[in-house]
């Protein structure tokens, strides 16, 4: 895999536990990064802690219905998170942080941990990308295709060094899928099931089938803005 993607310094710091950083609107994955502004007071007293430590957080999604609990340790959160590294951070002047976070892998939450800090502590494990011995995909053939599709509804990308870096890289297919479905900015619920999906060649036919859709949108005069906005807390 291209230095670009290798991750197992960064991994090689998890404890087995993360502060857990719930949002209604983003789904982050492993190998995109994500700009994130941080401003409760809860997320910043949780970003200052990191920074002293292991610089990790693991972005969840909440569930439908959270707004009554949101304030609480009680949001109810989908079980699949992604472990994310914070690669850059600018700390402002009233306590607010800029970050741009990184994904390193995908991650079950197996329980919370009980401490008298403000936000949310979970022991995880980490999920490894799955490829069937008995592939139901010709993986080569599949890489191209979203390679090829990508370029197509996503245009800006031939101009990006990123590009390059894959088309050079010969990725594992499941790396792909995942630069991939960030770069398309898919909607959160369907993100969250494309963050679920540890069997690659399933996870391939889903962003597969992404692309599709944006092409055709694209061909119906129906265009979805790129870069994805950033996320707030």
């Amino acid at each position: 895999m291209s230095d670009l993607f290798e991750v197992s310094e960064e991994l090689g710091q998890f404890s087995g536990q993360a502060p857990l950083f719930p949002l209604p609107n983003a789904v982050h994955f492993p190998h995109a990064w994500l700009p994130l502004h941080i401003f409760e007071a809860r997320y910043r007293q949780m970003i200052a802690d990191v920074l002293e430590g292991d610089r990790l957080i693991a972005m969840a999604f909440l569930r439908p219905n959270w707004e009554t609990t949101y304030d609480t340790k009680l949001a109810q959160i989908h079980p699949i998170v992604c472990l994310g590294h914070i690669a850059v951070e600018e700390r402002l002047t009233d306590g607010r942080f800029n970050l741009a976070l990184r994904g390193l892998s995908r991650a079950r939450i197996e329980y919370e941990i009980d401490t008298t800090e403000p936000y949310r502590v979970a022991k995880l494990t980490l999920l490894s990308d799955q490829y069937p011995t008995e592939p139901t995909i010709d993986r080569r053939h599949r890489q191209r295709e979203l390679l090829t599709g990508a370029i197509a509804v996503l245009p800006e990308l031939q101009s990006d060094p990123l590009l390059h870096q894959l088309l050079e890289a010969e990725l594992p297919l499941g790396v792909l899928c995942d630069v991939i479905t960030h770069a398309l900015g898919v909607p959160p619920d369907d993100a969250r099931l494309l963050l679920e999906e540890t069997n690659v060649d399933l996870r391939s036919e889903l962003v597969l089938s992404h692309l599709h859709q944006r092409q055709h949108r694209q061909k119906a005069g129906v265009a979805n803005g790129f870069p994805p906005a950033f996320s707030l807390n």
